[in-house]
């Protein structure tokens, strides 16, 4: 999750105004995003489009058990931030009841996520080493002095699996993807149901290898 001081959004939507059109910007209604929001836009973003449901599954997989993120607080966020200019919504075909809502990025959204992602990425990628180094630290601190330089070890080895995770899994869509047989739309991300059609997906998804 994003540090509190890269969500103020008037900088970055000044500068974006000298690239795109300026008339795409005054869509948004607000320049300011909580951690929790850009957090949204991220998720969607790399999915491309989500419902509800498969929003809130991806949160609470990529959150590890540190959060669960409930339908109370998401819903309303994506009503917010449909209402604000960051996301679009349309309402697809769903085989066992009413019309599903999948989310996308509207224009802008788009464009101020990625202007924003490619001016901090590295200041982040920073933030998350100092992070691990000062949790690592507490971590095998906790523990026995006679048991110290055996969790440095096991802290290591983990960080160099996790790193190696994260290499083989950039872009997350390059990795694995799903085909709905009803439509014929690739899927980026795990999801229920086929954002484009509605169609179910379990027992029904072709796994592909790029």
């Amino acid at each position: 999750m994003w540090l509190g001081k890269f969500l103020d959004l008037e900088d970055d939507i000044e500068e974006l105004g000298s690239i795109i059109k300026k008339e795409i910007l005054d869509n948004l209604q607000k320049s300011k995003l909580t951690p929790l929001e850009f957090t949204i836009i991220e998720t969607i973003f790399n999915s491309e489009q989500l419902s509800g449901y498969d929003l809130i599954k991806n949160l609470n997989r990529s959150f590890a058990g540190t959060w669960e993120a409930q339908s109370g607080t998401i819903y309303p966020l994506l009503r917010k931030l449909e209402k604000d200019g960051f996301l679009k919504a349309k309402k697809v075909k769903s085989p066992i009841g009413p019309l599903r809502k999948v989310y996308s990025l509207t224009e802008v959204g788009d464009e101020l996520l990625k202007f924003k992602v490619n001016k901090n990425y590295y200041d982040q990628l920073k933030f998350v080493e100092n992070f691990l180094v000062e949790l690592s630290s507490i971590f095998i601190r906790s523990f026995p002095i006679k048991e110290q330089s055996q969790k440095i070890a096991e802290i290591q080895n983990a960080l160099n699996e996790t790193l190696i995770n994260v290499m083989q899994n950039i872009p997350p869509t390059l990795e694995f993807n799903t085909t709905c047989k009803n439509c014929g739309t690739e899927i980026g991300r795990e999801v229920a149901y086929c954002p484009q059609c509605g169609k179910s997906l379990f027992d029904e998804i072709e796994v592909k290898k790029d």
